[in-house]
């Protein structure tokens, strides 16, 4: 296997759902050991590559790659001990406890006849740690927020301890402290040398966060990389639609959107 093979990458992918194409030959590899946030506006195909990464979309043509192998052709078990995918909108039995879903981030390391390995509850525990909801771990999910359930899901996507860990718009229903800390654990995972893709619709939030940038409209990755490189008022505007000035966050150096205008905004009545 050549350093090409290696990592997971879309080859030539065309995705979509019933018959409409959102992305049209599209490749992509996941840059390793970086926290990677994807941006654009909606309906641009962010999560549409997500799902085809995570194997929840099977593209019509084209592959998924994960070290020079296609993906269809690998055990389930086998793309779970590499690949953690959190969707949108998880869903899991109502009658679950917090420390009962966090511990199905294992299921990958066990085996019919051993179903609870060495070390199991201490990965478990440390995954509710990092994520805050060890005083839940008795309650069921059903009794919690829908903020305080999110981060469970990313508790049980810890706990599985994969090399790529894919997250669509993880901050969803998250209140902002507890955004600020999701994108943190982003960072730590990218620490602890795993490889995280995320997407994320608060531009500022990825900018100052995240290590790499993949910008996408209309099916297609516009441009990708350092968020310092990648960010320009130009590219802004074109993708998002948006007057802005790109100036720096006065605390991390990142690049940060200040902005002045919708573009093509209706004029109010004495505005000037």
């Amino acid at each position: 296997m050549t350093s090409a093979d290696k990592g997971l990458r879309l080859q030539d992918a065309t995705l979509g759902y019933d018959g409409r194409v959102i992305c049209d030959r599209l490749t992509f590899h996941v840059p390793d050991g970086e926290f990677t946030a994807i941006i654009g506006p909606n309906g641009c195909g962010k999560s549409t590559l997500l799902k085809a990464l995570g194997r929840t979309l099977r593209p019509s043509s084209g592959r998924v790659l994960l070290d020079g192998g296609d993906i269809r052709a690998m055990r389930p078990k086998q793309i779970a001990r590499r690949v953690a995918a959190l969707p949108q909108h998880p869903i899991a039995p109502e009658s679950l406890r917090v420390r009962d879903l966090v511990a199905r981030g294992r299921h990958p390391y066990h085996s019919v006849l051993r179903q609870w390995m060495p070390g199991d509850a201490e990965i478990v525990d440390s995954a509710m740690a990092a994520t805050g909801v060890t005083d839940y771990a008795d309650q069921l999910l059903t009794e919690l927020s829908g903020g305080q359930r999110q981060r469970v899901w990313i508790a049980m996507v810890l706990a599985q301890q994969t090399d790529y860990v894919l997250l669509d718009e993880p901050t969803s229903f998250l209140d902002l402290a507890h955004q600020i800390e999701l994108l943190h654990l982003c960072q730590d995972m990218r620490a602890d040398g795993r490889s995280v893709l995320a997407v994320l619709h608060d531009i500022n939030q990825a900018a100052r966060y995240a290590s790499h940038l993949v910008v996408m409209k209309s099916g297609r990755v516009v441009t990708q990389g350092p968020p310092e490189e990648v960010l320009e008022a130009g590219l802004v505007a074109d993708v998002f639609g948006i007057d802005g000035v790109i100036e720096r966050d006065s605390q991390s150096g990142s690049p940060m959107i200040t902005v002045r205008s919708r573009l093509g905004a209706p004029r109010r009545a004495g505005a000037r």
